[in-house]
């Protein structure tokens, strides 16, 4: 029987898409940070693909949005105009648009690659698992979206956020590690895909922790909190209000999840530096990359503090996580790789 499969082109491909989520992870900051994520009311998969192309129409959609309570307290007051409006719509526009293309990009070849045969063994459920994490990840948003749109919330849930962005960069990984099983399995057909370490896995734990509390700072705008470093109001421990009980503190408080996100960091930091030095050992790219990336994100994390949360130096920081992502999954591969020369020399 001939084997018709083709991992290096899959990978390829898989790394396509992998940059498209960055990309649409880039957008999604400029959303957030603009505050244009309540500006499309509806959620429209087949028709939203187009832009209002008349006045009336511009008019009707920035009628739903003067309904919504981000308008009615915060956008209204301040004076908001219909060429207001167009500037906000536009990204979340974008930001759609872009969740499409990357449905698309992923799932024609998709299809068209199992109907040729191009799919190796074992590799089908995994790339349908990717498949249903991006629609998913359309679900979610929407989900988001909707937390601020109803009752008096100006913003979305802080949990629906970092749902969303949680599950973007789970997906992020998830490629990354699957095109590099087909790199690696079309350099060696025996190869078997690789495993993930305890230590890898715990690193990737840590990490996750640390963006999870990034996105309910960004949802809950407690990057303002403070404006120094590495003191807050003058002071190491800020001032927490523990009057709703200690959960909501933990969940709400924007000083003190402020706090915790500053100051996990440098345990994500080691664990991280610890996992490129090893993976350097292994495969020296993805290891050297990481411990850059990941010293960058430190310095990106400080330097958007101490400017009041400067939208593109933010958004170079939210980037600059899901590149952290791609290569702390690359960095984790290295170490789980397992060749068929591997295999022998084990046996």
């Amino acid at each position: 029987m001939i084997d018709t499969a083709r991992p290096g082109w899959l990978a390829w491909w898989l790394i396509v898409v992998a940059v498209l989520v960055v990309t649409i992870v880039a957008v999604g900051g400029i959303t957030r940070l603009t505050e244009s994520g309540l500006s499309i009311t509806q959620w429209d998969p087949v028709t939203g693909v187009l832009p209002p192309l008349s006045e009336q129409a511009w008019q009707a959609e920035f009628a739903r949005y003067q309904a919504t309570p981000e308008y009615r307290l915060e956008a209204g007051p301040a004076g908001m105009t219909l060429s207001d409006f167009k500037g906000i719509f536009f990204w979340e526009w974008f930001h759609r648009l872009l969740g499409r293309l990357i449905g698309m990009v992923f799932a024609l070849p998709l299809i068209f690659a199992w109907v040729r045969g191009w799919i190796p063994r074992g590799y089908k459920p995994r790339l349908v698992a990717l498949l249903a994490l991006g629609g998913l990840q359309g679900v979610f948003g929407w989900l988001m979206v909707r937390s601020g749109l109803g009752g008096e919330m100006t913003d979305v849930s802080h949990f629906w956020l970092s749902i969303h962005l949680g599950t973007a960069l789970i997906t992020l990984a998830g490629l990354v590690w699957t095109a590099l099983d087909l790199r690696t399995l079309k350099r060696d057909p025996r190869a078997r895909p690789a495993r993930l370490r305890p230590f890898a896995a715990l690193a990737g734990v840590v990490l996750f922790i640390q963006i999870v509390l990034g996105a309910w700072v960004a949802g809950l705008n407690a990057g303002l909190a403070s404006n120094t470093w590495p003191l807050m109001q003058g002071r190491f421990l800020p001032e927490a209000n523990w009057a709703q009980g200690a959960f909501w503190a933990f969940t709400h408080d924007p000083f003190l999840l402020h706090f915790l996100h500053r100051w996990f960091a440098w345990i994500a930091f080691a664990a991280l530096v610890w996992l490129g030095l090893q993976a350097s050992r292994r495969e020296g790219i993805a290891g050297k990359a990481l411990l850059v990336i990941v010293c960058a994100q430190v310095l990106l994390g400080i330097v958007t503090v101490v400017t009041g949360v400067s939208i593109w130096v933010a958004v170079a920081h939210q980037v600059t996580g899901a590149l952290l992502v791609a290569a702390t999954a690359a960095s984790a591969h290295a170490l789980g790789q397992r060749t068929s020369r591997m295999d022998g020399l084990a046996a």
